[in-house]
């Protein structure tokens, strides 16, 4: 299937890393080049984008998508990375009369503009070298709080007698949901760290489009009709549609004269090209399937 281009959304499923889904997916579809557009931590699960062969050359435009997470917090420890994988550190009492009479309230809280921590089980660098790689040390490193944004966190769940919450949240990228889980807690008065976490939605793609590993096994021509195509993707673009002559400067890189407004243009020319930027009356070839 060497032919495939575009888009396709998985399903991570729960002990897979990125790396791990990619290099599955190149096996089962037989393609040359994948690439994911932001990591899943293992023991998360849900949407996964990966770009298939010339779908590569879409990253830039997948970078900075918002986020929404289904989350599990478990109240009453706290662990060494924040989530289940990590050792128990420490532990305390989780008061459930103060805590249901304030969750909304305190989730609420969380909505806006803010600065964040990451925690130190993180792939951020410093100096050179990824925090976890200081944390595994046992080396303590000053960590800068991070600008994020929370559009909307609300309430789904409570299991009292499991000392757990569970909430959706929808955020900007660069949001650490373990991060947000701790710092819920200690509003709560006790300690927390993030149990499970299911990625629901990046940007525009949704759980509803994505496919799981094993049906991707079991049903390769599903796998097909599922990948979004680049003329797809910009679908909602104003177009431009070139002549011969144009189309030829146009793929050897060269600039043409054109007196729409500057942004980002679907090419045509019989049929579709790519994409290509207007920038003060030229354009400029961008993209080309």
């Amino acid at each position: 299937m060497e032919g495939l281009n575009g888009i396709l959304i998985i399903n991570k499923p729960k002990g897979f890393t990125s790396h791990d889904v990619v290099a599955k997916v190149k096996k089962i579809l037989n393609v040359k080049k994948v690439g994911h557009t932001g990591t899943l931590d293992p023991n998360a699960t849900g949407v996964l984008p990966l770009l298939l062969n010339e779908g590569t050359k879409l990253s830039k435009y997948l970078i900075k998508h918002d986020k929404e997470y289904e989350v599990t917090l478990k109240l009453g420890i706290k662990t060494t990375t924040a989530d289940e994988e990590g050792e128990v550190i420490d532990k305390k009492e989780v008061v459930w009369d103060n805590i249901e009479s304030n969750i909304n309230n305190i989730l609420d809280s969380f909505i806006g503009k803010q600065e964040q921590i990451p925690p130190m089980y993180s792939a951020i660098k410093v100096n050179g070298k990824k925090l976890y790689e200081y944390a595994r040390k046992g080396q303590t490193i000053e960590v800068k709080p991070r600008n994020i944004e929370i559009y909307n966190i609300e309430l789904q769940g409570i299991l009292e007698q499991e000392n757990i919450i569970k909430f959706k949240v929808s955020c900007s990228k660069g949001t650490y949901i373990r991060s947000l889980c701790e710092d819920i807690a200690k509003k709560l008065g006790t300690y927390g760290y993030m149990k499970e976490l299911n990625r629901t939605k990046v940007g525009r793609f949704n759980i509803n489009e994505a496919i799981t590993i094993e049906e991707l096994e079991n049903n390769k021509e599903k796998a097909e009709r599922k990948i979004i195509q680049m003329e797809e993707f910009f679908k909602d673009l104003p177009s431009i549609n070139l002549d011969s002559k144009q189309l030829d400067k146009f793929l050897n890189g060269m600039l043409i004269n054109d007196a729409n407004k500057d942004g980002i243009y679907n090419i045509y020319s019989g049929k579709y090209i790519g994409i290509g930027i207007i920038k003060d009356n030229e354009l400029k070839r961008d993209i080309v399937i």
